[in-house]
């Protein structure tokens, strides 16, 4: 008996054309896999070069020892050119708006003829350690203006590591000729910390009703910005956002005044609205303007200088003490020992430490 066919069947769909012509594809595989000497980066870079300026970066966070050596030459020849932007730090809980308000103030920015690069460290995926928010895809209408520039960098196991090399980042960017630097974090925690040693103003983005007006969100946070914006203050959540702007002047009050001479200030803004923006901009100048007339500016720029230079010692000690085959042998031999009950910690690690390597 003939199968009888079935009603069911598949209709042929419509063809997409190709959105990356083979010649495009065939450039850009090229050039990813044109091996380019220092010179030719600084160069590219020093004329606002950005896909060599993204291949840097590339250089800078590979952990190859040849990348390394390479990356490390370029931003030596950029060091002369750079430390001439104003370094921003944007942090704030997830939820906040932070891509929506970054995206409303570049664009404010870019409008009134400034270039400005966007560093986001970015949450990794532990399957691939690639970034998870992905902020590129995030700010649509920033991420093709021609002044602006959006690097995700991948979080990964070692916020440190990240850290320093969103510090080196920014002098390839001030290279490169951006003279506003955001650096935008991934939520309260560490990286807070790490971002805060490397900026010049330090903001707090926070919403209104959130449960944090009366604890002061975390202490630490609070007393390192210099500002506090409440986002998403539109529509009915509009009330709310002056009411906890009122109470964050109170509790910023009960600070000490900062080493700057500059007190905190609350602002309320909606990114989504573009209201409030222009405001932030102008504190941001005043507060600029304060301490480089009161010499803050330049000794906070010294200090952390003082800082990354001990911090990046630490990470090279460490990273050359466990690297060493004579130490990865003996550590071995001491976590045997110290499982069977037959040395300390304490003994172990100071015998360890005690060996030339």
């Amino acid at each position: 008996m003939a199968k009888k066919a079935s009603a069911l069947h598949e209709i042929p769909g419509v063809s997409q054309p190709e959105t990356t012509s083979a010649l495009s594809a065939a450039k850009i595989k090229q050039f990813r896999a044109k091996k380019n000497s220092v010179d030719e980066f600084v160069q590219a870079i020093l004329q606002g070069g950005i896909p060599f300026l993204s291949k840097a970066i590339t250089l800078v966070e590979s952990t190859h020892p040849k990348h390394q050596e390479q990356a490390n030459e370029i931003i030596e020849k950029c060091l002369p050119f750079a430390n001439n932007s104003i370094r921003i730090g944007i942090t704030g809980v997830p939820g906040v708006g932070k891509s929506t308000f970054i995206e409303a103030f570049g664009k404010h920015l870019t409008n009134q003829g400034k270039k400005i690069a966007v560093l986001a460290v970015d949450p990794s995926s532990s399957v691939n350690k690639g970034s998870i928010l992905g902020d590129k895809t995030r700010m649509e209408q920033l991420v093709t203006d021609p002044n602006a520039f959006i690097r995700p960098s991948p979080a990964g196991s070692s916020l440190g590591g990240v850290a320093q090399k969103t510090r080196e980042s920014i002098i390839l960017c001030e290279a490169a000729g951006f003279d506003t630097i955001i650096i935008e974090t991934v939520g309260v925690g560490q990286s807070e910390t790490m971002v805060h040693s490397m900026v010049d103003f330090f903001l707090l983005l926070n919403l209104a009703g959130a449960g944090d007006e009366l604890q002061g969100i975390k202490r630490g946070i609070i007393e390192m910005a210099d500002a506090i914006v409440i986002n998403k203050a539109d529509g009915d959540n509009e009330k709310n956002a002056r009411i906890a702007q009122v109470e964050y002047n109170r509790a910023l009050h009960l600070y000490p005044l900062k080493e700057s001479n500059w007190q905190p200030k609350v602002l309320v803004a909606s990114a989504l609205k573009h209201s409030g923006i222009d405001s932030i901009a102008t504190m941001i100048q005043e507060y600029i303007a304060l301490t480089k007339q009161n010499g803050y500016f330049a000794q906070n720029r010294n200090a952390q200088n003082r800082f990354w230079l001990l911090s990046t010692i630490e990470q090279q000690l460490k990273a050359t003490f466990y690297k060493n085959p004579k130490i990865q042998k003996l550590l071995s031999d001491e976590i045997q020992q110290l499982e069977a009950g037959k040395t300390t910690p304490f003994l172990a690690a100071k015998r360890l430490l005690g060996e030339k390597f």
